[in-house]
Formats: structure tokens, C-alpha cells, sequence
């Protein structure tokens, strides 16, 4: 099970670490609170988009991503879904007063909450984004190989593989994001700023799915 000849793993590899390197929504999300809130609020949005990536894989194994694919009416009904929760979260954001995240030195007890906040933000925009799932059931299929296991299991390796690279491409980026903007987040009213490009570009993200077609 699952024997795969070098030119097999060359080509995978090779379009998942180029597909982690791209810029897109997730990664704009990773980065935005990373800017905000730092290494840690960075890596929260991080695993959190792996979290929600990793549900996509599991659909796809089960065949379940093939449905919202194919019917209009599912794929609808979590684009709008995805878009208001997306609005709503950035709406959040302008309205903040700044300061979410405390200086590194303060009580860990208040940051906790925020952090748990950006992971489940992070889950849900993955999930709720229907041409995640559809990326997935196009481009995991390219890699089944007959008689090298069954189908959904391989469709399941692969995609697990996917959110490896991700862990090893995401989180130097994060750290170098970290280091460049550490002495900006000490100014109130930069947060302040920091909450409103935060929120600002949530919305884009918002308005970009509401005009995505199947």
C-alpha cells in the first residue's frame, strides 16, 4: 500500500510546497494577525487554518466535497454562510478599540481567550469556504495511483501531506512577520490601525467569496 515512484513524490511535492508559497486568503489571514498579535496569534490563525484544511481532506476522502461541487444549492448555501460570518468578524474588528493582544510580559490568562477566538476564526474560514473543498476534490484525485491503496485512503495521505508542507513553510513566515512588525504593536493607536486593516481586509475576504462563482 501506498508505493509511489520518485517522479510521483517530485511532482506532489513540488506543487504542494508551490501551493503553500502562493499568495492567498489563508495566508493573508496568518499574516494580518501576525501583524497585529504576534508570533502566538500568528500561529493560532496558522493551526486553525490547518485545522479547517485538514476537515476539507477528511470531506474529500468521504466523497462528501463532491456534493457541494455538484449541487449549486450546497455550494451556495456555505459560500453565504462563509461571507456573512467573514463580514461579521471584520465588522468586529473595526469596531475594536485596539490592544487585543497584551505585550508579551502580561498575565497569560486574558490572551487566551484571544487566541482560542483567532484558531476557531481561522477553522471556520477554511471550512466555510466552498472552492477550499473544491480545490481539494480537484487536485487530490491527480494523485491516486492504481493499486497503490484505496482511493479515499490515498485521497487522505495526500492531503494530510499538504498541511505537512504547510507546517514547514507557514511558520518561518510567521516568525519573520513577528520580528519585522515586534516594535510597532507597542503603540496603542498603531493597534488601533492594526484592528482596522485587520478588519478591513476580513471584509475583502468577505466581499472576494460573495463574488465567487462555481
Amino acid at each position: 500500500m501506498f508505493v509511489y515512484d520518485a517522479t510521483h513524490w517530485t511532482a506532489f511535492l513540488t506543487a504542494a510546497v508551490l501551493l503553500n508559497l502562493s499568495p492567498g486568503p489563508d495566508m493573508a489571514f496568518i499574516l494580518g494577525h501576525t501583524v497585529k498579535g504576534g508570533a502566538r496569534a500568528g500561529t493560532a490563525a496558522m493551526v486553525g487554518i490547518w485545522t479547517g484544511a485538514f476537515g476539507h481532506v477528511l470531506l474529500a476522502a468521504l466523497g462528501l466535497s463532491a456534493i457541494v461541487a455538484a449541487s449549486a444549492l450546497a455550494f451556495s448555501v456555505v459560500k453565504w454562510v462563509g461571507v456573512a460570518y467573514l463580514l461579521w468578524i471584520g465588522v468586529q474588528a473595526l469596531r475594536s478599540r485596539g490592544g487585543t493582544f497584551p505585550p508579551a510580559h502580561a498575565a497569560a490568562s486574558p490572551e487566551r481567550p484571544a487566541l482560542w477566538a483567532v484558531y476557531r476564526q481561522g477553522v471556520l474560514i477554511d471550512l466555510l469556504n466552498p472552492k477550499v473543498a473544491i480545490f481539494f476534490l480537484a487536485f487530490l484525485p491527480q494523485f491516486v495511483v492504481e493499486g497503490a491503496g484505496p482511493v479515499w485512503a490515498q485521497i487522505l495521505l495526500h492531503g494530510v501531506l499538504v498541511i505537512a508542507v504547510a507546517a514547514l513553510v507557514e511558520p518561518p513566515l510567521v516568525l519573520l512577520g513577528d520580528r519585522l512588525t515586534a516594535r510597532l504593536r507597542h503603540s496603542q493607536r498603531l493597534a488601533l490601525w492594526l484592528d482596522r486593516t485587520l478588519g478591513a481586509l476580513l471584509i475583502g475576504l468577505g466581499l472576494r467569496l460573495a463574488v465567487t462563482e462555481r
